[in-house]
């Protein structure tokens, strides 16, 4: 067996055209997509579009404009106990659900790292505890410093949560990530243990096998493979904009992940 299951990130736009390209599995986008503010400050719903499905892990936790290393921690958490709530109801049991969030975990200037990295330590044992409640399961991505200046590595992360005791967390391994901050693709193998879940695009979030890319998907699904990850793994790209052309590179994209996988071992 290579991974349980090949799925695409998506928004409620797309959910469609992934169903369609024969995706194993929907991974939903959370804030302002599957949790919606339909009355702007109101308070938080699920998308109508949502209901009756069921879905396996989830991305984009966290919105922008919630400062989670500033904010009351009693707002911080406010929103998990609204939102987990909503994510559980169309959710498997167990699901995953992807802290990435950057925006949301950037450290203002000013800020020493050791206090950020001890502000979000807090965070996530929050968001852990809440998402347990609720049969959900937390995994933290490490991002890129284009998009925060929190947990930039994967190696970076796991020391994180050995350091701060944070226990029940994995990390998620993201190539977009690992390729934009130079990480050797040996840290999956040496850390196999720690991988919760995993994103995988070609060059610049290109779909896995379009024009452009350089195909490091593929040694990036061995050196995961090979540190004894056997989860699911979903597809984070930047489609087309045309739902038809976007549904063709889905499932090209999806071909060439099980082609990859089938010859693992």
């Amino acid at each position: 067996m290579s991974f349980t299951g090949f799925g695409v990130v998506a928004t409620a736009a797309l959910t469609e055209a992934v169903r369609r390209a024969g995706a194993d599995h929907v991974e939903p986008t959370i804030a302002g997509n599957l949790a919606i503010r339909p009355n702007g400050d109101g308070g938080w719903l699920l998308n109508d579009g949502y209901a009756g499905h069921r879905f396996p892990s989830f991305a984009i936790l966290v919105p922008g404009d919630l400062p989670l290393l500033t904010a009351d921690p009693d707002a911080v958490r406010g929103y998990f106990e609204a939102v987990l709530p909503i994510v559980r109801s169309v959710a498997d049991p167990g699901a995953k659900v992807v802290f990435g969030s950057g925006t949301a975990r950037t450290a203002p200037d000013g800020m020493p790292a050791a206090e950020a990295h001890r502000r979000f330590a807090e965070v996530l044992r929050t968001a852990r505890d809440t998402a347990a409640a609720n049969d959900l399961r937390i995994v933290l991505e490490p991002l890129s410093r284009s998009e925060t200046n929190v947990l930039n590595s994967f190696a970076e992360a796991v020391r994180f949560l050995d350091d701060a005791a944070v226990d029940g967390v994995d990390v998620v391994a993201d190539l977009f990530h690992i390729r934009n901050e130079g990480e050797s693709l040996d840290v999956l193998r040496e850390h196999g243990a720690r991988i919760g879940h995993v994103h995988v695009s070609d060059r610049d979030r290109l779909p896995v096998g379009a024009e452009g890319g350089d195909g490091l998907w593929r040694d990036f699904l061995r050196a995961a493979h090979d540190g004894g990850y056997r989860g699911s793994v979903s597809l984070e790209c930047r489609w087309s904009g045309d739902p038809t052309a976007a549904e063709a590179e889905i499932s090209r994209s999806l071909d060439l992940l099980r082609r990859a996988g089938a010859g693992l071992v």
